[in-house]
Protein backbone atom coordinates (compact mmCIF):
# COMPACT_ATOMS: atom_id res chain seq x y z
CA UNK A 1 0.00 0.00 0.00
CA UNK A 2 2.78 2.43 0.71
CA UNK A 3 4.44 1.61 -2.59
CA UNK A 4 1.32 2.37 -4.66
CA UNK A 5 0.62 5.52 -2.62
CA UNK A 6 4.15 6.74 -3.30
CA UNK A 7 3.74 6.14 -7.04
CA UNK A 8 0.40 7.99 -7.07
CA UNK A 9 1.91 10.92 -5.24
CA UNK A 10 4.75 11.28 -7.77
CA UNK A 11 2.27 11.02 -10.60
CA UNK A 12 0.21 13.86 -9.08
CA UNK A 13 3.36 15.89 -8.59
CA UNK A 14 4.33 15.24 -12.19
CA UNK A 15 0.91 16.31 -13.47
CA UNK A 16 1.00 19.50 -11.36
CA UNK A 17 4.55 20.28 -12.52
CA UNK A 18 3.61 19.79 -16.17
CA UNK A 19 0.54 21.99 -15.70
CA UNK A 20 2.62 24.76 -14.11
CA UNK A 21 5.26 24.57 -16.87
CA UNK A 22 2.49 24.69 -19.49
CA UNK A 23 0.94 27.78 -17.90
CA UNK A 24 4.32 29.50 -17.72
CA UNK A 25 4.97 28.69 -21.37
CA UNK A 26 1.70 30.34 -22.39
CA UNK A 27 2.85 33.50 -20.64
CA UNK A 28 6.50 33.44 -21.74
CA UNK A 29 5.92 32.75 -25.46
CA UNK A 30 3.85 35.89 -26.16
CA UNK A 31 6.30 37.96 -24.12
CA UNK A 32 9.18 36.59 -26.20
CA UNK A 33 7.35 37.36 -29.45
CA UNK A 34 6.65 40.87 -28.19
CA UNK A 35 10.32 41.36 -27.30
CA UNK A 36 11.39 40.20 -30.79
CA UNK A 37 8.90 42.57 -32.44
CA UNK A 38 10.04 45.45 -30.24
CA UNK A 39 13.67 44.73 -31.16
CA UNK A 40 12.88 44.65 -34.92
CA UNK A 41 10.95 47.90 -34.64
CA UNK A 42 13.91 49.54 -32.90
CA UNK A 43 16.20 48.30 -35.71
CA UNK A 44 13.75 49.73 -38.26
CA UNK A 45 13.74 53.14 -36.56
CA UNK A 46 17.54 53.22 -36.46
CA UNK A 47 17.92 52.09 -40.09
CA UNK A 48 15.41 54.68 -41.32
CA UNK A 49 17.17 57.42 -39.34
CA UNK A 50 20.58 56.37 -40.67
CA UNK A 51 19.48 56.36 -44.31
CA UNK A 52 17.50 59.60 -43.98
CA UNK A 53 20.48 61.30 -42.33
CA UNK A 54 22.63 60.16 -45.28
CA UNK A 55 20.08 61.51 -47.78
CA UNK A 56 19.95 64.84 -45.93
CA UNK A 57 23.76 65.04 -45.80
CA UNK A 58 23.93 64.43 -49.55
CA UNK A 59 21.39 67.22 -50.18
CA UNK A 60 23.33 69.58 -47.89
CA UNK A 61 26.54 68.80 -49.80
CA UNK A 62 24.75 69.62 -53.07
CA UNK A 63 23.41 72.89 -51.62
CA UNK A 64 26.92 73.79 -50.40
CA UNK A 65 28.35 73.17 -53.87
CA UNK A 66 30.44 70.18 -52.81
CA UNK A 67 28.55 67.79 -55.11
CA UNK A 68 28.08 68.69 -58.75
CA UNK A 69 24.57 68.27 -60.12
CA UNK A 70 22.29 69.48 -62.85
CA UNK A 71 20.03 72.43 -62.02
CA UNK A 72 17.14 70.42 -63.43
CA UNK A 73 17.60 67.72 -60.79
CA UNK A 74 16.37 67.82 -57.19
CA UNK A 75 19.78 67.51 -55.56
CA UNK A 76 19.07 64.13 -54.01
CA UNK A 77 21.19 61.04 -54.84
CA UNK A 78 20.31 58.90 -57.86
CA UNK A 79 20.41 55.75 -55.70
CA UNK A 80 21.14 54.56 -52.19
CA UNK A 81 24.32 53.01 -53.54
CA UNK A 82 25.66 56.52 -54.26
CA UNK A 83 25.61 57.24 -50.53
CA UNK A 84 27.97 54.32 -49.91
CA UNK A 85 30.17 54.58 -53.02
CA UNK A 86 30.60 58.29 -52.50
CA UNK A 87 30.79 61.16 -54.96
CA UNK A 88 33.67 63.39 -56.07
CA UNK A 89 34.16 66.38 -53.77
CA UNK A 90 33.85 69.50 -55.94
CA UNK A 91 35.56 71.53 -53.20
CA UNK A 92 38.67 69.34 -53.36
CA UNK A 93 41.65 71.21 -54.88
CA UNK A 94 42.83 68.24 -56.93
CA UNK A 95 39.36 66.77 -57.55
CA UNK A 96 40.41 63.33 -56.31
CA UNK A 97 38.71 63.36 -52.91
CA UNK A 98 35.32 61.72 -52.43
CA UNK A 99 32.51 62.37 -49.97
CA UNK A 100 30.86 59.34 -48.37
CA UNK A 101 27.49 59.55 -46.66
CA UNK A 102 27.00 55.97 -45.38
CA UNK A 103 29.38 53.15 -44.52
CA UNK A 104 26.81 50.61 -45.68
CA UNK A 105 23.13 50.46 -46.53
CA UNK A 106 21.31 49.00 -43.56
CA UNK A 107 18.86 46.20 -44.27
CA UNK A 108 15.14 46.63 -43.61
CA UNK A 109 14.65 44.33 -40.59
CA UNK A 110 11.04 43.74 -41.65
CA UNK A 111 12.06 42.39 -45.09
CA UNK A 112 10.95 38.78 -45.44
CA UNK A 113 13.17 37.73 -48.38
CA UNK A 114 16.66 36.92 -47.12
CA UNK A 115 18.02 36.72 -50.70
CA UNK A 116 17.38 40.40 -51.47
CA UNK A 117 20.25 42.87 -51.53
CA UNK A 118 20.14 45.37 -48.66
CA UNK A 119 19.28 48.25 -51.02
CA UNK A 120 16.42 46.25 -52.55
CA UNK A 121 14.71 45.73 -49.18
CA UNK A 122 13.68 49.39 -49.08
CA UNK A 123 10.94 51.14 -50.95
CA UNK A 124 12.28 54.35 -52.50
CA UNK A 125 10.39 57.56 -53.05
CA UNK A 126 11.59 60.12 -55.56
CA UNK A 127 11.35 63.86 -55.02
CA UNK A 128 8.67 64.12 -57.73
CA UNK A 129 6.52 61.43 -56.08
CA UNK A 130 3.65 62.11 -53.70
CA UNK A 131 3.84 60.88 -50.10
CA UNK A 132 0.56 58.95 -50.28
CA UNK A 133 1.59 56.86 -53.31
CA UNK A 134 5.42 56.76 -53.22
CA UNK A 135 7.09 55.90 -56.52
CA UNK A 136 10.69 55.46 -57.58
CA UNK A 137 12.15 57.96 -59.99
CA UNK A 138 15.39 59.66 -60.98
CA UNK A 139 16.47 60.23 -57.38
CA UNK A 140 15.96 58.95 -53.84
CA UNK A 141 14.21 61.52 -51.67
CA UNK A 142 13.05 59.10 -48.96
CA UNK A 143 12.87 55.41 -48.05
CA UNK A 144 10.19 53.30 -46.42
CA UNK A 145 9.69 49.71 -45.34
CA UNK A 146 7.92 47.54 -47.91
CA UNK A 147 6.44 45.39 -45.13
CA UNK A 148 2.67 45.25 -44.84
CA UNK A 149 2.95 44.70 -41.08
CA UNK A 150 1.66 47.10 -38.46
CA UNK A 151 3.77 48.36 -35.58
CA UNK A 152 2.95 48.07 -31.93
CA UNK A 153 1.91 51.73 -32.09
CA UNK A 154 -0.80 50.87 -34.65
CA UNK A 155 0.99 52.59 -37.56
CA UNK A 156 1.86 50.47 -40.63
CA UNK A 157 5.63 50.07 -41.08
CA UNK A 158 5.31 51.55 -44.59
CA UNK A 159 4.28 54.87 -43.00
CA UNK A 160 7.17 55.19 -40.54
Amino acid sequence: MTMSAAKGFTLIELVITVAIVGMLATVVLPMTELAVQRSKEQELRLALREIRDGLDAYKRAVDEGRVMHSLIRSGYPPSLKALVEGVPDAASPDGKDRIYFLRRIPRDPMAADADMQDEETWGKRSYASGAEEPEEGEDVFDVYSQSFGVGMNGVPYRNW
